[in-house]
């Protein structure tokens, strides 16, 4: 056995979220960011169109306050009027594209 081998990497689950807080769509990919959080999963979620009026939801900043990498679309605030805030890291469409392209799942939750 070789003990100088290296850790395996953690994996690592983008989620992607377009639906308004109050629809089931939108916590139903909360919970599940917040199991694959327990089980040691890096989670990487951008809130997009409506689902940007979720992001300052307590159960999603409590889960960012644990490790969730939150996002948000700068231009969905806008367009909202919502304030850009710390809430969660505000950017572009860009940014859906890295974690489709880095990630080992990608989920998207719709309305």
């Amino acid at each position: 056995m070789d003990l100088t081998s290296k850790p395996i990497p953690a994996r690592k689950l983008g989620i992607l979220i377009s639906s308004r807080p109050e629809q089931p769509s939108f916590r139903h990919g909360v919970r599940l960011a917040g199991t694959a959080l327990r089980a040691g999963v890096d989670v990487y979620l951008y809130c997009i169109d409506d689902g940007v009026l979720g992001v300052n939801d307590p159960e999603l900043q409590t889960l960012k306050s644990t490790g969730l990498k939150l996002y948000a679309c700068a231009y969905g605030a806008q367009r909202r009027n919502l304030p850009i805030n710390e809430a969660a890291m505000f950017a572009g469409l860009t940014i859906v594209n890295d974690l489709m392209a880095s990630t080992d799942r990608f989920i998207s939750f719709n309305g």
